[in-house]
């Protein structure tokens, strides 16, 4: 029973995450493998439909939501972002990552995941015309925890794998957190602790993306619903007080009346405009 509003929440948020059709106006690469042998989790990238030659563009890693145990890398909310994204001068690499179950724990390796997709986007940025010192990354509920996550930590929190791709940095420019958990005891127990907050309140303070706020922290922007029964917008309120008595670089915006898991084209506003503006100024600096 502990775990039933966790269950519950991750099959909303696969039931309301139907895969739309595919854009014609960008380019899509489906199904990369970028995990490395042994490992079925796979990519799909949005990229522009030309690329100048001798050109470098941006890209951002974008994470799935679905409570940390379900979801999908090319659901609705994940192709309005990638699509969006390549439209836009950017390459987007939007990801699947280690699910959890009861009985099968899944952190740090999830974390993991999504730092060894910013190392695959570096090593491959030569023949994807990236440039490799503008990573960005952006995810939504589970994948905005996470996002926060690769957006904050740094490598002496311990939180870096060892591989694949271990000789190049996980560290992003900047991230987009859309109403993700900043405080994961303030929440709900996970499953993919394997334990509850009580058990192991440790655990859940490593894997909470408020412990890493710094003054030097990448710069964030985050994206909250007042109608969010899912996650409620005090953490983002939270998050964005430890942001500022720190005194790191952020951006916060409270949608009023906007429910739980939309995309950026919420019927309450269209938040392309304010997304892509915060990714310009970090990973477009020469604009």
């Amino acid at each position: 029973m502990k775990y039933l509003l966790f269950a519950l929440s991750s099959l909303f948020l696969v039931v309301a995450s139907i895969q739309a059709a595919d854009p014609t106006d960008i380019r899509l690469e489906r199904g990369v493998s970028y995990l490395g042998a042994g490992r079925s989790e796979l990519a799909d990238l949005y990229l522009p439909l030309a690329i100048p030659q001798g050109q470098r563009v941006p890209a951002v890693v974008i994470i799935h939501g679905g409570g940390f145990t379900g979801g999908h890398r090319d659901a609705a909310r994940e192709l309005n972002i990638g699509s969006t994204l390549a439209r836009n001068g950017y390459i987007g690499m939007s990801i699947d990552y280690v699910l959890a179950d009861i009985g099968r724990p899944t952190w740090p390796q999830n974390l993991y995941d999504c730092k060894t997709a910013v190392r695959w986007l570096r090593a491959n940025a030569d023949r994807l015309q990236i440039d490799p010192n503008h990573i960005g990354v952006i995810g939504g509920s589970a994948g905005g925890t996470l996002s926060s996550l690769v957006t904050l930590t740094q490598p002496n929190d311990g939180l870096d794998p060892q591989g694949p791709y271990g000789n190049f940095p996980c560290q992003v420019q900047c991230g987009v957190d859309m109403y993700g958990i900043a405080s994961m005891a303030e929440w709900h127990d996970s499953v993919m602790f394997g334990k509850t907050s009580e058990e192991a309140p440790d655990l859940y303070k490593k894997a909470s993306p408020i412990t890493y706020v710094r003054a030097d922290s990448a710069p964030i922007l985050i994206l909250h619903g007042t109608a969010d029964k899912t996650v409620d917008v005090s953490q983002s309120e939270k998050f964005a007080a430890e942001l500022k008595a720190k005194g790191a670089t952020y951006q916060v915006e409270i949608i009023p009346d906007a429910p739980h898991s939309f995309s950026l084209q919420p019927k309450q506003k269209d938040l392309r405009p304010l997304v892509l503006v915060f990714f310009d100024k970090y990973l477009k600096p020469g604009k």
